[in-house]
């Protein structure tokens, strides 16, 4: 499918989508009681991972592919626009504090620059040229990865930036709502995540953001555990940025040790607050240096660190 000027032929385009399809059982939603509308909206939302559940093999494939790029440094940059797009920014900005990672590492581009976080920007959406001028400005490589979403999978912006990035050598990514959409179609992995019609019709805010959330949940988190971003279920790389995390830190490394408060409190002190060097120094007993060492010579990995000081 391809986007349109025409009124007549866009709103027949949109009127064959899943995600635009009315439900005329739901006609008289508005005159229910708050807690009926309640319960219709929460059996809605409890569909949403199995839906995501049919598409786990391709979600998979797509991970091993990202971490494989991630590895040799390549960046992960989701694009999309209105929900699909801040949903990729906010995944995108909730990595450095969880995984240590540089703001350049994982980027989220929404059609219209940051304003349209907050307010509509018009036509941005419909702008293939301005797909292809954000990720020009970002220097693409081939180890980079693009991931565009769109609850529609018609989205010019997203469309276009995969298609650019994939002429560019990037791996490509296409995240949609819909079955047979251009945007899975354009990109090397297409994953369509249907969620079928919306309580509301046309707000895919609703069931199609929660999936696209929880898939980019997946695409971040298990590509981050990948990079051996955790020790176990731990976020080892979490960056103690304020009280409350600080607090996790000190948690995490109790939980990777066992050690007393006044242990972890020396390790911490030793590695400068890095909880992964921390768990080093209490597991392998070395000092602060020799844990920042061999870290940096297992390429960040606490198990393989672990090993090498035969922990």
């Amino acid at each position: 499918m391809s986007s349109t000027s025409n009124p007549r032929d866009l709103r027949a385009e949109l009127e064959s989508l899943t995600t635009e399809a009315f439900r005329p059982e739901l006609a008289g939603i508005d005159q229910l009681p708050t807690l009926d509308i309640a319960r219709l909206m929460n059996a809605e939302d409890a569909t949403v991972a199995a839906a995501v559940a049919q598409r786990l093999p391709e979600i998979s494939a797509a991970i091993d592919a990202v971490a494989q790029r991630m590895e040799r440094g390549g960046r992960l940059i989701y694009m999309g626009a209105g929900t699909a797009g801040r949903l990729g920014v906010l995944d995108a900005s909730e990595c450095p504090p969880t995984f240590n990672t540089a703001p350049s590492e994982v980027v989220g581009l929404i059609a219209g620059g940051p304003e349209a976080l907050v307010t509509s920007i018009e036509g941005a959406e419909d702008s293939r040229e301005l797909a292809e001028a954000d990720l020009d400005a970002l220097a693409l490589t081939a180890d980079d990865t693009v991931v565009g979403i769109s609850a529609s999978g018609r989205t010019p912006y997203a469309i276009a930036a995969v298609e650019h990035a994939r002429s560019e050598g990037a791996l490509t990514i296409g995240l949609s709502c819909n079955e047979h959409s251009a945007l899975a179609a354009a990109a090397e992995h297409g994953i369509e995540v249907v969620v079928g019609p919306e309580l509301l019709t046309g707000s895919t805010r609703l069931k199609a953001g929660t999936a696209q959330k929880l898939v980019l949940n997946m695409l971040s988190t298990i590509t981050m555990i990948r990079l051996g971003k955790t020790y176990g279920n731990l976020m080892v790389d979490v960056r103690a940025s304020n009280e409350k995390l600080r607090a996790r830190s000190r948690r995490i490394v109790a939980l990777a040790t066992g050690a007393d408060d006044a242990e972890i409190e020396r390790a911490l002190a030793a590695t400068d607050g890095e909880v992964k060097n921390a768990i080093l120094v209490v597991l392998a007993g070395v000092d602060g240096s020799t844990a920042a060492r061999l870290l940096e010579e297992s390429g960040g990995r606490l198990r393989a660190a672990l090993t090498a000081a035969g922990g």
